[in-house]
């Protein structure tokens, strides 16, 4: 009996022994593994659980999640790809993860970065050891990310193909006026790490990209001006397509703050385009027959001279215009029209019409008169007419494509915008047209502006405008080619017409 009791003894005691050694062995075993640790971690971060996060995490600092949270929203983070490497044991309840990330960044795109997550054993259980350098290696030390604004309200300008306007093509003192009408806000961005004691250190940039505003200017008319003009001093060149009234090249060297565009100068003989078109409306036909004498007298009024007092007997109408003969248009004009009828034509051919082009724009005047040696100035460009370059090209348009158009630098929506409704186009009468476009044909083919280079197919008219004692006179020559374009060359002070304004424009139409 004595024998019972003392084995169930032992057995008790044994019991109660390997109980106390499990209930030990229990105690120190450590909870969970590193790289269940590491891959739930993980799996939270790309969830955006940073609650599950924070209970990996031993003694997560009180802002952990709020700095987690904060670096998505400052970021304009989208989403996030992690790629844990293999976990590397340190010993001694140690352990890391290296990793790569990638953050889609609303602005910039994917984003990678490098970090290690790194593990020990903490309480008897597997934790993240966290540091700022987790979330993103930059931020250690106190450093911090930071997404800021860059905004810009510039404008550029492009030609009709959306090409750039080519540097220095005297386009620029119209173009530069016009920004302020089509600045807009557009913002750019840029990340910068900010370290203590560190200059900030720019990441990322998306530079804010400027307006880009449509002009009509083509490159190559508008190069071909500029070349033409290189070299010549207070000049201009108007191009126009004369099919649309889009202003296809500007190049302006204009001296004195003077405007190819808006500032008007006596125009001489190319105004005798003018004159012609109130004499074919007055019924004088082109093969008509007229007297070209080397000096006429208005009976009663003053003398005008050609050109070298150069007689040239009875010739046709259209061979008068052709070698710009004063005295067969005074003549002509002071018999056959009044002054009024001479100013009316200018109005029809665009004196008279509002230019409404995106960048201003003045055409000319002349008026009617009582004085007859004012009225014989005027009918061949001298006296109290005045245009600017620009309105001789919307001439010499108009008499290419029929119509008078007013010209426009800007689309049509932009000029209305900008300055206003443009006037409609106003058709020409066919048969004035008509025999303006032969009369100029024969300038360029036996007349003022032969044998000076201009390519097949130019139709012009050379002008010489007197402008005062001592002073050289305007050289111009406006003009038309096939290929739906028309021109005005202006040179101030630049001597005649023929041995200034005509080779320029060869020039520019030969390199084109």
């Amino acid at each position: 009996m004595r024998r019972r009791r003392l084995i169930v003894l032992v057995i008790a005691v044994v019991a109660i022994v390997g109980a106390s050694a499990f209930a030990v062995l229990a105690s120190n075993r450590v909870k969970g593994t590193a790289s269940r640790t590491a891959a739930e971690y993980f799996d939270a971060w790309r969830k955006g659980d940073v609650t599950t996060m924070a209970r990996l995490v031993y003694q997560p600092p009180p802002d952990f999640i709020a700095r987690h949270r904060a670096l998505s929203e400052e970021l304009h983070v989208q989403s996030i790809e992690l790629a844990p490497g293999p976990l590397k044991s340190l010993g001694d309840g140690a352990a890391e993860v290296p990793f790569e990330g990638v953050r889609e960044l609303a602005e910039f795109g994917a984003w990678p970065f490098d970090s290690t997550l790194r593990l020990g054993v903490r309480d008897r259980a597997w934790k993240v050891l966290w540091t700022p350098e987790t979330l993103h290696p930059l931020l250690k030390d106190g450093g911090r990310l930071e997404l800021g604004e860059l905004e810009t309200s510039a404008v550029e300008f492009v030609t009709t193909e959306g090409a750039k306007i080519p540097n220095d093509s005297y386009a620029e003192a119209y173009l530069d006026p016009l920004k302020p009408e089509f600045e807009e806000v557009n913002r750019g961005w840029q990340l910068v790490l900010k370290a203590p004691g560190q200059p900030d250190k720019p990441l990322l940039s998306k530079r804010p990209e400027a307006n880009v505003e449509r002009t009509t200017l083509s490159r190559p008319v508008q190069a071909a001006a500029a070349r033409a003009l290189d070299g010549v001093a207070d000049s201009a060149i108007v191009v126009i397509r004369p099919s649309t009234g889009e202003i296809l090249g500007l190049a302006d060297r204009l001296e004195d703050n003077y405007s190819a565009v808006v500032d008007t100068f006596p125009p001489g003989s190319i105004f005798k385009t003018i004159t012609a078109a109130a004499l074919l409306k007055s019924g004088l036909g082109p093969s008509a027959e007229v007297a070209c004498p080397g000096t006429y007298a208005i009976p009663g009024f003053r003398a005008f001279n050609n050109d070298g007092d150069v007689d040239r007997g009875l010739i046709t109408f259209t061979e008068a215009f052709a070698h710009s003969c004063n005295t067969t248009f005074v003549e002509q004009a002071t018999t056959r029209l009044s002054s009024k009828d001479l100013a009316e034509t200018a109005a029809e051919w665009g004196f008279a019409r509002p230019f409404v082009t995106g960048i201003r724009g003045t055409c000319g005047d002349v008026r009617a008169t009582e004085d007859m040696n004012l009225f014989g100035e005027n009918s061949i460009g001298q006296g109290q007419v005045v245009a600017s370059p620009l309105c001789m090209a919307a001439l010499a348009a108009a008499v290419q494509s029929g119509t008078w158009r007013s010209p426009r630098l800007l689309s049509k929506d932009q000029v209305s915008r900008v300055e206003g409704t443009p006037p409609e186009d106003a058709p020409m009468d066919e048969g004035v047209v008509t025999a303006l476009r032969d009369m100029m044909t024969a300038v360029v083919d036996y007349g003022t502006a032969a044998n000076l280079g201009l390519p097949e197919g130019v139709a012009g008219k050379t002008g010489t405008a007197e402008v005062g004692e001592g002073l050289e006179p305007h050289a111009w020559f406006i003009g038309y080619s096939d290929d739906d374009l028309a021109f005005c060359v202006f040179v101030r002070h630049g001597g005649s017409g023929r041995g200034t304004a005509v080779p320029i424009a060869a020039r520019f139409l030969n390199g084109l």
